[in-house]
């Protein structure tokens, strides 16, 4: 018997469907409903509006993908001023996704006129050290005036708010598109979420000549005017991680960093505190951002346009929220230039009150762990991604001490493969910092795409025989090979209850270092690896006679500390249990040196968690645990991928440094991470 893959349904549908009416996953109309019917606290909302309607304009709040409260003329265009700055992301993410430039190009490599000869010798040689992610930070040492201003000091090394910096960036992405970026944004990103040109427009440059190369010049700084609701369609796209449905419009990754202060930024002294409160600690990329916690009433990934006149785009994955506001300024008289976050916090924190509590508290299933008090994120920049547009990626270490994996929907490592494979097995050497792979030619490869095909859900290695579970096989099929993944054997029975999604626990090289002679199989407890639910199973057979089914026994519950295990799979137990946030593909990974087995799953929320999505690690001292919490969060700082494992050939000698091998962004993506493991107690 099948389970209709219900919850995911309903997650993909409001990454296309935020917005109703839709035709090719457009955007169209936005789905209307009552603060109450989705547990919202009207009042708030109203206090909210209230404040911001107090000099006019108009609003707009998003929560879940629908539209639960508006005020003003949503459809009525306003200047946004420096919100400008923020719409200008959606080209800098454009260009980093089409290869165009890189955040650490140097301006001069598109705009050698930035170079010539202006101030003194100091100046000159700051020019040259200017970046294009200086210009995206405030950075840059370029001076406020939006146009040709001078560079006041070294790049990196002060925070200084300027419209020159990113109307020289707006020049090096006219350069390298060779064309207008208004009418870039027209063809690339607007027909796609909504936004019309009676609701948008981008004024011609007032600070430059208004022709660049022959192409209209426009302003990162300012210049564009817009409605509440087009500000909404644009918030929207970031708020699904920079997808609409299944199309990828932004890199994940870009949007994720749009919340933080890039690494080697934070803390720079800033020019005019007076009117830039620590300011080099909650700006990123375009975007200012609550990181440190600056508006206390909000979730930490918050991030906002912010203008002139008070015109913002407020953004909260972790909420699924959206506020934006267009209008006369909120500032008091003579403050209107300043970025006090005080005159944002009424219109804000009321409407992250509005949420029902139990949504804005996240609460892990497990208390903390008493091993390891928590893990420590490599940067964002520092993620490693091959093999791009697959996805899947369980993996074992094999005994030739190399890494077999499989993909999905993709065509692995170069040389590509001719056509995409919805499986293929691929073979990893190296360590995580310099792996290279390999595509392998195998008698499981195939074509059907998503569930349409078989796909890998786990695999291992034992005394030198690969095995491999094959889901979307009704329900999933275990199968085996003797001579490294060239060839292999199905078995004749199959999982047709429970198990859509199972994965073996994996120890070390050939399965060396097991506790014992059986081998540990996880699975949601699912007929589908399509559904996330609210626990997991598992069962487990020796090693010798992992073929077949009479072996396996499946776990029941922990009695008096031991596992209490059933022939009948019918009477299996939850081995761990997640009823609010549910659970979803899982691998589980053995950690010699803490005696840790670490269990990873994606979290999922509205959007695809390729692109984005929370991150739940575990840890016990046993397979069937009991399970306490390593690291817990709805919304990680990227996107966590389909399926995500900790594979042991890459646990480092440190004992400590572990590395996450995942599906994010539709690539084999590798982020190293330090475990912060906890101090023996003496005796």
């Amino acid at each position: 018997m099948f389970l209709i893959p219900v919850k995911l349904l309903l997650l993909s549908a409001s990454l296309a469907a935020g917005l109703a009416g839709q035709t090719g996953g457009k955007q169209g109309d936005w789905r209307m409903a009552r603060p109450e019917a989705l547990g919202l606290d009207r009042e708030r909302l109203e206090t909210a509006s209230g404040y911001a309607s107090r000099a006019g304009g108009a609003g707009v709040v998003i929560y879940r993908g629908q539209a639960v409260h508006q005020w003003g003329d949503v459809h009525a265009r306003h200047e946004i001023k420096s919100s400008t700055k923020s719409i200008g992301s959606l080209v800098l993410g454009l260009a980093l996704r089409d290869g165009k430039v890189n955040l650490d190009d140097r301006l001069g490599r598109w705009m050698p006129e930035f170079l010539e000869p202006a101030g003194d010798s100091r100046e000159r040689d700051w020019r040259e050290q200017v970046k294009l992610i200086h210009l995206a930070t405030h950075t840059s040492g370029l001076e406020k005036p939006g146009g040709f201003a001078r560079v006041g000091f070294e790049p990196g090394t002060r925070w200084q708010y300027s419209d020159g910096g990113p109307n020289w960036l707006a020049d090096a992405l006219t350069r390298a598109y060779r064309r207008d970026l208004e009418e870039l944004l027209f063809e690339r990103v607007f027909p796609w979420i909504g936004v019309t040109r009676d609701e948008f427009q981008w004024r011609g440059n007032a600070y430059r000549p208004p022709l660049l190369d022959g192409v209209a010049r426009r302003e990162f700084g300012s210049g564009v005017s817009a409605s509440a609701d087009a500000l909404a369609r644009i918030g929207f796209l970031f708020l699904r991680g920079g997808g609409v449905g299944n199309r990828r419009v932004l890199p994940s990754e870009f949007v994720s960093r749009l919340r933080a202060v890039p690494v080697g930024l934070r803390d720079l002294a800033v020019e005019r505190e007076e009117l830039y409160p620590r300011a080099s600690q909650h700006y990123g990329l375009l975007w200012w951002n609550n990181a440190d916690g600056a508006i206390p009433g909000a979730p930490r990934d918050l991030y906002w346009s912010w203008g002139l006149h008070d015109s913002v785009i407020a953004v909260i994955p972790s909420l699924d929220l959206l506020v934006t506001r267009v209008g006369g300024s909120l500032a008091e008289r003579g403050r209107e230039n300043s970025a006090d976050f005080a005159r944002l916090r009424p219109l804000i924190e009321p409407v992250v009150a509005a949420v029902p509590a139990a949504e804005r508290e996240v609460g892990a299933p497990y208390p903390p762990s008493p091993k390891i008090a928590g893990i420590d994120w490599a940067p964002l920049e520092e993620i490693r991604r091959a093999a791009p547009d697959c996805d899947n990626w369980p993996m074992t270490w094999t005994d030739d001490d190399k890494i077999v994996a499989a993909c999905g929907d993709g065509r692995g490592f170069a040389p590509f493969t001719p056509r995409k494979m919805g499986l293929l097995l691929t073979e990893i050497e190296g360590d995580a910092r310099s792996f290279t792979g390999r595509n392998l030619k195998t008698s499981l490869d195939n074509t059907g795409m998503g569930a349409e095909g078989l796909k890998a859900s786990g695999l291992l290695m034992v005394d030198g025989i690969l095995y491999i579970w094959l889901r979307n096989a009704g329900n999933a099929q275990l199968a085996w090979s003797e001579d490294r993944g060239r060839s292999w054997t199905l078995a004749p029975w199959k999982f047709q209850e429970s198990f859509g999604h199972p994965s073996f626990l994996n120890f070390g090289r050939n399965y060396s270092g097991a506790r014992d002679e059986f081998v540990y199989i996880y699975s949601p407890d699912s007929n589908t690896a399509y559904e996330a639910v609210p626990r997991l199973v598992l069962a487990r057979a020796p090693k010798r006679r992992l073929r077949d089914p009479r072996a396996y026994e499946y776990f029941v519950k922990l009695s008096g500390g031991r596992a209490r295990w059933t022939r009948s799979l019918r009477e299996r137990g939850a081995v761990f249990e997640n009823g609010r946030d549910l659970c979803y593909r899982t691998q589980v990974s053995y950690h010699a040196p803490s005696g840790r087995y670490l269990l990873v799953y994606a979290i999922q929320g509205p959007v695809n968690s390729r692109f984005q999505g929370g991150l739940g690690v575990f840890d016990a001292p046993a397979p069937w645990g009991p399970w306490t919490t390593v690291h817990y969060t709805r919304l990680w700082d990227s996107a966590p991928g389909e399926s995500l494992s900790f594979p042991v050939k890459w646990m480092e000698a440190d004992g400590r440094t572990v590395h996450l091998a995942s599906s994010s962004d539709d690539a084999l993506s590798v982020r190293r991470a330090v475990l912060r493991i906890k101090p023996q107690e003496n005796p």
